[in-house]
């Protein structure tokens, strides 16, 4: 009995071996304990900082932060759930170096989606390779796409298992389904897995018609049912998370409109349409499926010695022409995008069997994939097939809450891959006629392999060659504008000629199987070769050993400036800007300070409204003061002006890391009274009156809020309020006044969990100033307290821990299924 299971399992103990050494060969510098540091990780570490200390040392989770922004949930960077089991499945999984594991999670994916679809676990672990070393993983991976890469990696086997759940064993498929869909929810990447959904609906339509067409219509529904149950499971645990970001959304820029018209950024439902299409693939540039370097590779890339450029510097004379080239990089890509950090290639080979696929894999598999890959192809080109882009951010929901369009590749890449994998088992199949299949290999590979001979022969098909980047090169740099685009059309001309010997490998492989001069097993290896060889080199164009540091460079990334150092010595509560980056693409800032911008795609709408109409205008103006004076002293004046900048409690400005900080001795401070209360009909007239006021002394509210607003303002020269006492989660403020009062505070209003105490009693508050709060308060002497409790972490955390608890007797009620059948199994024999 023993030997059996052990004949059973040795497939999948060796593909795991395999995955393991592959994935450690590529990422050796981990091996030496140095590390990988991506933009995003890098902001993510920043924009999380005040979080992740709170949590270290406090018994509750911080829910909120005001470390960006003014102040933002954490739902979308550092959120804590308590009571989803699948979080110790993932702390298992990451006993492996990130990097590393990020790579295993694709390979064991794919790997038991070909499983899924009874591919022989050897001929899989070939699928696995060629779908986790397409170059996209890559890059995300890079720049610290981080929950990206790891919903791409849950997607494979989520989706074998609705496939197992519809075609085979409804159990286990449904188990297995709740499994996979919590764990890719959980991993946070909703634009991934909305792709994922579609190509979910594909799947479910062809199986809808061919049970019908079969009659098998019961056994559809039995499986819709199973599937049902298995999501509410999988969503359920993740429905801590799920609640508090649905709620948050409704505030962001992916929200609906605030009705503010002024601001034509921000009028339409959801995103802007520019917004979302800004990353469109060209039609002609999908061509990088095939071709990586069909439009020149990533925005900033190295050229060798012998290219035109260097022959270029050499005849000019420059010295170590080999190390210049080295050294800097140079715009090569010259498509339709803004910028890119790489092509989407997915590999010749795949190329070569997925046009393969359609002579031989079965109609039922080729009707679900084929269209959700057409479409998914058609909707990566965004803007440059706007028609169709168009119809879905108009009328498919949620379409419109998501940027990138071109990220949609993802899909397609996943079902080309699958039915390129698909058709080299039909391949190898024992039902196959062999001699059938030289024709099929010959047509495809003459279909792919000529694509890549006519623009290795002929690249200028492909287009000019000149990006606009080249306009930058003037005066002794100008013969780059010719050299470039040399350079450029070498690039795809050599990759077209390697795309070409790949194809050709790789079909006569197929051929020399198919002549019966090479066994199945043998031709299993070669294949895998095959693919490293093709995939590897172009992933190492992106990710390789030179992204890699010792940790302790990491750690040295993010280390307080002069500026820094001085504004830490202050104890008390405000907010800071610095000038010296980006404000609001930038979160470095936010690792020290409660930062009055940040870097972040979900923020609230409001306040990005704010940004819109005033903080960029306000910066403007302070920053174009400094070059009119001569000291700090002649910008009070313009300081004073900041309306809304002081209002946000800006105190402090560094426009030199190493110098002193700019103090502002205007700002509003952490909480005010006003003599004066303004009421708006609507959000244009809120923003309009807001640029009129002194938000010193007046401020503006909704009319909505008018009920709550006090009768009458007395003034009191002895008043005081002040806050004691600060956490994400809590503020407190002492109050005094002989008279009623309006107090604004200097704090984010956000009502789906800020709620208002006092005495223990919770009392109303209004939204001022467009987006800060506001109370109307009594007088007394007595102590205001703001919680953040939102309803939604606290229902979510129950259902969380309800759907964990029917998992586990889903896998309890299944292993005792299995325990019962083979007993009984043992007695019959």
């Amino acid at each position: 009995m023993n030997k059996t299971v052990l004949t059973k399992f040795a497939p999948h103990i060796a593909a795991f071996l395999v995955f393991v050494c592959i994935s450690f060969l590529y990422f050796t510098p981990v091996i030496e304990g140095k590390q990988l540091i991506g933009h995003d990780t890098e902001s993510w570490a920043c924009m999380a900082k005040e979080s992740v200390d709170y949590n270290a040392t406090h018994s509750d989770v911080a829910l909120w932060t005001n470390s960006m922004f003014g102040g933002m949930p954490t739902y979308q960077i550092a959120m804590s759930q308590p009571n989803n089991i699948l979080k110790f499945v993932d702390d298992v999984i990451r006993v492996f170096p990130n990097t590393v594991y990020y790579l295993m999670l694709y390979l064991i994916g794919f790997y038991i989606l070909l499983l899924a679809f009874r591919v022989n676990p050897w001929l899989a672990i070939v699928g696995a390779i060629a779908f986790a070393f397409a170059s996209y993983n890559f890059i995300i991976v890079a720049v610290g796409h981080n929950s990206k890469a790891i919903t791409i990696a849950y997607m494979a086997p989520l989706i074998g298992s609705v496939f197992m759940t519809f075609r085979r064993k409804l159990l286990l498929g449904g188990i297995l389904t709740a499994i996979f869909l919590g764990l890719a929810v959980r991993a946070n990447h909703v634009q991934i897995l909305y792709y994922t959904v579609i190509i979910l609906i594909f799947l479910a339509i062809a199986e809808f018609i061919y049970s019908l067409k079969e009659k098998e219509i019961t056994k559809f529904l039995k499986s819709c049912g199973v599937l049902l149950a298995a999501a509410a499971i999988g969503v359920g645990m993740n429905a801590t998370a799920l609640l508090t970001t649905y709620d948050y959304s409704k505030a962001t820029m992916r929200g609906d409109s605030n009705g503010l018209t002024v601001d034509a950024q921000s009028s339409q439902h959801g995103l802007n349409k520019d917004y979302i299409t800004q990353w469109s693939y060209g039609i002609d540039e999908t061509m990088t499926l095939l071709i990586p370097d069909f439009k020149g590779g990533a925005s900033g890339g190295t050229l060798t010695a012998d290219s035109e450029t260097g022959k270029k510097l050499t005849e000019l004379g420059a010295p170590d022409v080999a190390k210049i080239m080295k050294e800097n990089q140079f715009p090569l890509y010259w498509g339709d995008q803004p910028g890119t950090s790489g092509p989407v290639y997915i590999g010749a080979i795949v190329c070569f069997l997925f046009v393969l696929s359609l002579f031989i894999v079965d109609k039922r598999t080729k009707w679900w994939l084929l269209p959700m890959i057409a479409l998914t192809l058609m909707l990566s080109w965004g803007k440059n097939f706007m028609w169709l882009t168009d119809l879905f951010i108009n009328y498919v929901p949620l379409y419109n809450k998501f940027r990138t369009v071109s990220m949609t590749l993802v899909a397609a890449g996943f079902g080309i891959t699958l039915l390129a994998i698909l058709a080299l088992k039909e391949v190898f199949a024992e039902k196959t006629d062999k001699q059938k299949l030289i024709k099929p290999v010959l047509i495809s590979a003459g279909i792919v392999g000529g694509i890549a001979l006519i623009f290795a022969l002929i690249p200028s098909l492909s287009g000019s060659f000149i990006s606009p980047a080249d306009a930058q090169y003037q005066g002794n740099n100008a013969f780059l504008r010719e050299t470039l685009p040399l350079d450029r059309a070498a690039l795809l001309r050599s990759d077209a000629l390697r795309s070409l010997a790949f194809v050709l490998l790789s079909a006569g492989l197929i051929w020399l199987y198919a002549k019966n001069y090479l066994k199945a097993k043998l031709a299993y290896v070669l294949f895998a070769v095959l693919v490293l060889a093709d995939m590897v080199p172009v992933a190492k164009r992106y990710l390789n050993n030179d992204n890699f540091q010792r940790p302790r460079r990491i750690e040295n990334l993010i280390q307080p400036s002069t500026a820094d150092k001085i504004i830490l010595e202050d104890k008390s509560q405000f907010r800071m800007l610095d000038a010296t980056v980006d404000v609001f693409q930038n979160a470095s800032p936010s690792y020290f300070h409660k930062n009055i911008g940040g870097y972040h795609a979900a923020k609230l709408r409001r306040y990005q409204e704010l940004i819109n109409m005033y903080l960029t205008k306000e910066l403007t103006q302070l920053f174009s003061s400094f070059s009119r004076v001569k000291s700090t002293d002649q910008l009070s004046g313009t300081l004073d002006s900041l309306n809304v900048l002081n209002m946000l409690n800006m105190k402090y400005l560094i426009y030199n890391k190493e110098a002193a900080p700019l103090v502002n001795p205007y700002a509003n401070g952490n909480a005010w009274f006003v003599s004066k209360v303004r009421t708006a009909n609507d959000a244009n007239e809120e923003m309009k009156i807001l640029g009129e006021i002194n938000t010193k002394n007046e401020a503006v509210v909704d009319k909505s809020f008018a009920s709550v607003l006090p009768a009458k303002l007395s003034a009191d020269s002895s008043a005081h309020i002040a806050l004691t006492k600060y956490e994400p989660n809590q503020l407190k403020y002492s109050f005094s006044s002989k008279t009623d009062q309006m107090a604004v505070f200097s704090e984010i209003y956000y009502d789906k969990g800020w709620n208002a105490y006092i005495g223990g009693k919770q009392v109303p508050y209004v939204r001022a100033n467009y987006l800060l709060r506001a109370m109307p308060l009594k007088a007394g002497n007595y102590e205001i307290e703001f919680r953040f409790e939102p309803k939604s972490y606290s229902v979510g955390n129950t259902i969380a821990l309800i759907s964990s608890i029917l998992l586990i007797l889903g896998l309890a009620g299944f292993g005792f299924l299995q325990w019962k059948n083979s007993k009984q199994t043992a007695q019959q024999a």
